[in-house]
């Protein structure tokens, strides 16, 4: 999709130089894309140490024996 943005010039370079891309749209999709996946890992942390399984270890382990 071809889109017109007004960006800091001084920004874009600098992102640019630090992640070593040569392209400026190729840089914007990488932003994007690590926005998308640290947007999605924040919703996941929301889970940490809320899951139950329920699992009853003492009867496990007298079945492997």
């Amino acid at each position: 999709m071809r889109t017109t943005l007004d960006l800091p010039e001084d920004l874009l370079k600098e992102a640019m130089k630090a992640t070593h891309i040569e392209t400026k749209t190729r840089v914007i999709v990488t932003a994007l894309e690590d926005l998308v996946r640290k947007s999605k890992i924040s919703e996941l942390k929301k889970y940490k140490g809320t899951v139950s399984l329920d699992i009853d270890m003492n009867k496990i382990r007298a079945r492997a024996c």
